[in-house]
């Protein structure tokens, strides 16, 4: 445990507090993945943020001092990040995710897709006409962020973000606030399609919850902080995914595409739908995370 005191008394500029965290989060084994894979690119989003200066001025504010209320409270934030295993998201009331920050708090998972670099390119070349798109939804949407990357893919699309949990639709209703795309993103509470009836959609993507059974009982403690409704889908990680390759194309207007994340559960996946003729598409970290289907390829037709 930090002795409050003692660090706020000999710790005076962002360049103490750096080596400070950094120090602190590698001898405690903290574990990362919830927007950092570091203990130093962890420390200067937790300190910078909670200063709140912009993450890309570290280097001009190493030899700044800082104030006695902000040493305590940068305690504070580096002993539950510690103690308590609290992701710094949390701590932070911040997540980003390409670029854009979105809100979040203990009510949703962090933020992490790569759904959201497929986006970056407004699904090309699948989508040859995104400015023709008219209508989006993400299913299993957490804090809506997939939502709000998919309004700025498709200016001239609706998005309806679909979530079960109430927390997560009132997170959402933020993200979308604050992105002022009240006109453009409707928040639904919904069982994944349940509440949809009627409805169509040229694109529907999904990041469900995809961890397996196995997997869950291992977590790291970070992850045990997060909604656990979001993370596991059963034995093998793929009870929404079933739900979204049997439903969705109800939902799909004809050439319609479903683009779902899967985490590494693609042999599972082939296994189970040996038939379904999946793209699997490229990202970042390689091609077995993220699957699309046409309507025609669900449907057989």
């Amino acid at each position: 445990m930090i002795h409050y005191p003692r660090v706020t008394e000999e710790l005076f500029t962002i360049r103490d507090w750096l080596r400070f965290t950094v120090s602190r989060f590698e001898e405690a084994g903290i574990f990362f993945g919830h927007g950092t894979d570091n203990a130093y690119d962890e420390a200067v989003w937790l300190i910078m943020s909670a200063l709140h200066l912009p993450l890309d001025t570290v280097d001009n504010f190493l030899d700044a001092v800082i104030t006695t209320s902000e040493r305590k409270h940068l305690a504070h934030l580096i002993e539950r990040r510690i103690v308590d295993r609290t992701p710094t998201a949390y701590l932070l009331r911040e997540a980003w995710l390409k670029g854009y920050k979105f809100y979040v708090d203990e009510r949703v998972i962090v933020p992490r897709s790569f759904i959201a670099e497929l986006l970056e390119h407004s699904l090309s070349p699948w989508v040859e006409f995104p400015e023709m798109v008219e209508d989006v939804a993400d299913i299993c949407t957490g804090s809506g962020c997939l939502g709000v990357l998919l309004a700025d893919a498709f200016p001239a699309a609706h998005v309806d973000v679909v979530d079960i949990s109430p927390d997560a639709i009132a997170v959402c209703n933020i993200n979308i606030g604050n992105y002022h795309l009240q006109d453009r993103i409707t928040a639904i509470q919904s069982d994944m399609f349940a509440a949809l009836a009627g409805k169509t959609y040229d694109v529907i993507i999904s990041n469900p919850p995809y961890v397996d059974a196995p997997s869950m009982a291992t977590l790291p403690q970070e992850y045990r902080n997060e909604p656990q409704i979001a993370l596991g889908s059963g034995d093998a990680g793929l009870d929404h995914t079933h739900t979204l390759i049997r439903e969705a194309p109800k939902y799909l207007k004809d050439g319609g595409l479903l683009v779902v994340e899967i985490g590494h559960n693609r042999d599972a996946l082939l296994e189970a739908y040996p038939d379904l003729p999946f793209t699997w598409l490229e990202v970042e970290s390689g091609n077995e995370f993220v699957f699309l289907l046409t309507r025609e390829q669900l449907t057989g037709r």
